[in-house]
């Protein structure tokens, strides 16, 4: 398991009885998490005097109660890198923290390329792995079919003073863009995707990831470089193991008679007051020699 273990400005400070209690700059925020099934080993005043916290309802959704007043949203840095969080409707801030592994993975890889590398960032959300790699110098492409998540992903770009550095921001379906990109002849060194379990496009488009998943990455393997950097595929999707995200990659470069260097396994984040680990999610990597 890889875990983002080195943030300053957030911190997982404590876990138990399905939530987890979280610090987000100067912001303290309570709120569900499906993977903690474990009790609170002591509520103590933390718990208590979180900032905000979000409340399911019996008929689905939920809502934020508030202790003190916030500002509408705040940046948090990562390193260099600047981004805008606030809490949403839907339990979410905008950043998956434990991302910051593939982060440094992403900044790693096209650093070390020391060449011009251009990546798709595919289902992008509000742009991490977008800013993390235009702070590395690639030109990137950032594809997802809701048109409010790619306006934050532009904000968060100019968090980090990068507004004006090589970023297509497109709103589509997914595989409707992959589809296009092959008919145009634009190819890419770095594939970035977060598929979700379930989704819709922006014209209505069912995607299922157990069913949608491996015909995408055959599609997106035909818009490989000839000299491919790397291929990411990170997922929440419950249930699944690491390895069928390294299989699925396995198979499809395969058939395209790509081989590289492929790693699988877990993200996490460590918790401050008890030093367990609370599992965030699965990844799947492939990279190529420079």
């Amino acid at each position: 398991m890889l875990l983002a273990d080195d943030w300053k400005d957030y911190e997982l400070i404590d876990t138990g009885g399905g939530e987890k209690l979280e610090r987000w700059g100067n912001v303290v925020l309570r709120r569900p998490d499906p993977q903690v099934i474990w009790p609170i080993a002591r509520e103590t005043e933390n718990w208590k005097k979180a900032d905000a916290r979000y409340i399911r309802s019996s008929s689905g959704g939920g809502h934020w109660e508030y202790k003190r007043e916030l500002p509408g949203s705040w940046t948090i840095r990562y390193g260099k890198l600047r981004f805008i969080v606030h809490p949403t409707d839907f339990k979410h801030t905008g950043l998956f923290p434990e991302q910051a592994v593939n982060w440094k993975w992403i900044i790693e890889n096209i650093s070390k390329a020391n060449r011009k590398v251009s990546v798709l960032n595919l289902f992008a959300y509000t742009g991490g792995a977008t800013v993390a790699a235009a702070s590395a110098g690639a030109q990137v492409c950032h594809v997802d079919a809701a048109k409010g998540m790619v306006s934050w992903a532009k904000e968060n770009l100019k968090a980090s003073g990068l507004e004006d550095k090589p970023v297509r921001l497109i709103v589509d379906d997914v595989l409707k863009f992959v589809l296009r990109e092959q008919r145009r002849g634009h190819t890419y060194d770095g594939i970035i995707m977060d598929p979700p379990s379930y989704g819709r496009g922006p014209k209505g488009e069912v995607w299922k990831i157990e069913e949608s998943l491996y015909g995408l990455i055959e599609e997106c393997v035909k818009l490989l470089s000839p000299k491919p950097v790397f291929f990411l595929i990170n997922s929440y999707t419950t249930g699944f193991s690491p390895y069928v995200l390294s299989n699925i990659l396995k198979m499809a470069l395969a058939k395209a008679g790509l081989y590289g260097n492929f790693d699988c396994g877990e993200v996490g984040i460590p918790v401050t007051s008890t030093g367990l680990v609370l599992p965030c999610g699965i990844y799947g990597r492939v990279t190529w020699p420079v």
